[in-house]
């Protein structure tokens, strides 16, 4: 009895001592993250709350990467960051912060996106402590990704390339001759031409869609040089624009009207042939291919900016007053919709090919981004796209928070571990901030 009762205890004890080695075996597989880089545009660099400032860059989603990277034999991995301050990404403004502000109509102050009180940041030269490890670019187009003009142009890349006006984004990445890369770019191809409204353009410099053919020409090569030497990465593709809260903050029906109100406004607008409702109604829009008046109704498949003024819409009678509808920088109509759309879709499919042809792992951060439009919870903690609220977007309404970083981080980790066969521990989101309130 005695000598069962004491393997007894000598077995609990061996098992409750026994490591979980689910918990703290990490392999890096078949790939190698002794020299990891990380090539891409604002998204990559840490850019949030409409500016680029080093709190930013300290939370981008590849320092999360290579933080992980480290527990699989990953190296020091530099970045070229800024002093402190309110940031800057080259156009001389500064980040936003909650603040309060007192709104159009109203004698009392609410909680508001408002200008950074530190300013803006100088953009410093960090050059000579290169090359980084971080080729993040604001600003950056796919087709710009091995153009050594580029580092002429852009203030932000030009502070820590090696030769301004030679170097290109590819060239700096090569610099650290690696052995692993994400590469993530493709979403101001798109993005720049929606935010302006996808207006027309009227010269060189106007936001455009970048042609399918010449993104997937440079993209190839671009993996073609980094995967010369045996290594391996990873590449993301283009997300819906209509995912991110700058397009779906402010309601297309928005003009909510008493019936006297209503009323009022059918008598102004009866030559016209539009009219009016006691409760929700769409914002007038300018819609050129409208006979006539060459303005209508916004509908469910239309978009308004977050660009669009607040108190215009509120105290300034934009989308209500006839003389004032919302012009089409403001609105992205569902023509256009349809046309960022497909280049999106073109764009992911050249994308997946290209990770198909070279072997390297896709991350599908379009359909993650769809899938927080429509709600998950991490860990306990809620997240979609809604604007503040929602948990992973910044003030821009654009760029994720902390937060939403290290959910795009892990995205990348599960595609790396699939791909690999490795085991690299997702990112703890909940250690990472969302949006600061004062």
């Amino acid at each position: 009895m005695r000598f069962t009762i004491s393997i007894l205890i000598l077995s609990i004890f061996v098992f409750s001592c026994k490591p979980n080695l689910k918990e703290k075996y990490t392999s890096a597989g078949s790939a190698d993250f002794t020299r990891f880089v990380a090539i891409g545009n604002s998204l990559t660099a840490g850019y949030a709350d409409g500016a680029l400032c080093k709190s930013g860059q300290q939370n981008a989603y590849p320092i999360m990467l290579a933080n992980q990277f480290k527990l699989a034999g990953g190296g020091d991995f530099k970045v070229p960051y800024m002093n402190d301050g309110g940031g800057n990404d080259g156009s001389d403004n500064p980040r936003r912060i909650l603040g309060f502000a007192i709104p159009c109509g109203s004698t009392a102050p609410t909680l508001a996106p408002v200008w950074d009180a530190a300013g803006v940041t100088a953009l410093n030269n960090v050059s000579a402590q290169g090359p980084y490890n971080l080729v993040g670019v604001p600003g950056a187009l796919a087709i710009y990704g091995t153009s050594g003009a580029y580092s002429g142009l852009n203030p932000f890349l030009q502070r820590f390339c090696g030769s301004p006006g030679t170097s290109s984004m590819l060239s700096e990445a090569m610099r650290i001759n690696p052995t692993f890369f994400t590469l993530w770019l493709g979403s101001n191809d798109v993005l720049l031409y929606a935010v302006a409204g996808a207006v027309p353009p009227v010269d060189l410099y106007s936001p455009r869609l970048s042609s399918d053919t010449l993104l997937r020409m440079v993209l190839t090569a671009m993996v073609d040089t980094l995967t010369t030497h045996g290594a391996k990465g990873a590449i993301a593709n283009v997300p819906d624009v209509t995912s991110a809260p700058y397009f779906t903050t402010i309601p297309w029906n928005g003009v909510v009207l008493t019936q006297g109100k209503a009323d009022t406004l059918n008598a102004i607008y009866a030559a016209t042939g539009i009219t009016w409702t006691a409760g929700a109604n769409g914002f007038m829009i300018v819609d050129s291919t409208v006979p006539g008046i060459k303005m209508r109704h916004a509908t469910a498949y239309d978009y308004i900016l977050l660009s669009t003024p607040s108190d215009s819409l509120r105290c300034g009678q934009w989308g209500v007053n006839p003389l004032k509808p919302l012009k089409d920088k403001y609105v992205l109509d569902v023509t256009e919709v349809t046309e960022v759309r497909n280049a999106t879709i073109a764009y992911n499919a050249s994308i997946a090919n290209i990770a198909a042809t070279k072997n390297i792992a896709l991350v599908d951060i379009n359909s993650f981004l769809k899938t927080v439009q429509s709600g998950i919870v991490y860990n306990g903690i809620a997240f979609n796209t809604s604007y503040v609220s929602g948990g992973a977007f910044s003030l821009d309404g654009v760029h994720p928070n902390p937060r939403g970083y290290a959910l795009i981080a892990n995205e990348y980790i599960k595609a790396i571990n699939a791909k690999y066969g490795s085991s690299v521990p997702e990112v703890d989101v909940t250690r990472y901030t969302g949006i600061v309130f004062p």
